[in-house]
């Protein structure tokens, strides 16, 4: 097996193992959490999924800290999207898709991924594919729990029933996740907090037109785009 991989480039066989080894551990462990809640409490199929949601776009930050390589980041969103897609026709993940309704969410989930990585791991920027995974990570997750459990004012976009209260949700911790992110990697500033907030009211804009599960293409694409491109000129501007 070592022959068969000495061709891959930019990393070391025994690194490559030891990054296939932890991500897979963490999937692992998501599953097996979902499986649990799925099986054996009463939480409800939805928080079950957005365990998994949640569970599952924190790999981004494992595969930044790994340094995985591009090549590998793409081969998994390709695995994991074919097993998704299968998974909405067949009953081969019922934690993540039994939620009572019909949606192709965990397979963009997969794919945007995917994208990101392809996008920003060859330019150096890892941080804004996390900051466009993570967004939607918890962003998204959040905001479907606590509309659902505090929803109160309720509005309609494309037959699709949202709360104000799960909006702002939205809103906020995707702020606080751009934030984090771009001050840890450029320190805090008046300009990062701007881009922070733009880049907050774009995924909330978008999580809105939710429908088919088209969010969790939409969501981190668009949060990341815009962070990379008011980033670039922020920094054009120094």
């Amino acid at each position: 097996m070592d022959t068969v991989l000495s061709w891959l480039p930019a990393t070391s066989t025994s690194n490559l193992w030891v990054q296939i080894g932890l991500v897979g551990a963490w999937l692992g462990l998501v599953g097996l959490v979902a499986e649990g809640f799925y099986r054996f409490t009463s939480v409800g199929p939805e928080v079950v999924r957005k365990i998994v949601h949640i569970g599952v776009g924190n790999v981004i930050l494992l595969a930044w800290w790994l340094q995985v390589p591009t090549w590998l980041g793409i081969v998994a969103s390709i695995l994991f999207s074919a097993i998704a897609y299968l998974s909405y026709h067949l009953p081969i993940l019922p934690s993540i898709n039994g939620v009572g309704r019909r949606s192709l969410g965990t397979f963009f989930y997969a794919i945007s991924i995917g994208i990101l990585i392809a996008w920003f791991w060859p330019l150096g920027m890892p941080y804004y594919a996390a900051l466009g995974v993570l967004v939607m990570t918890w962003g998204d997750g959040m905001a479907a729990l606590i509309g659902q459990r505090f929803g109160q004012h309720c509005y309609k976009l494309w037959d699709m029933q949202k709360s104000w209260e799960g909006s702002l949700t939205m809103l906020l911790v995707s702020y606080a996740v751009s934030t984090l992110i771009l001050g840890y990697v450029h320190g805090h500033s008046w300009q990062l907090g701007v881009i922070s907030l733009i880049v907050a009211l774009t995924a909330t804009g978008l999580e809105a037109f939710s429908k088919f599960g088209i969010d969790n293409l939409t969501v981190p694409l668009g949060s990341a785009a815009v962070g990379f491109a008011l980033g670039q000129l922020v920094n054009a501007g120094m």
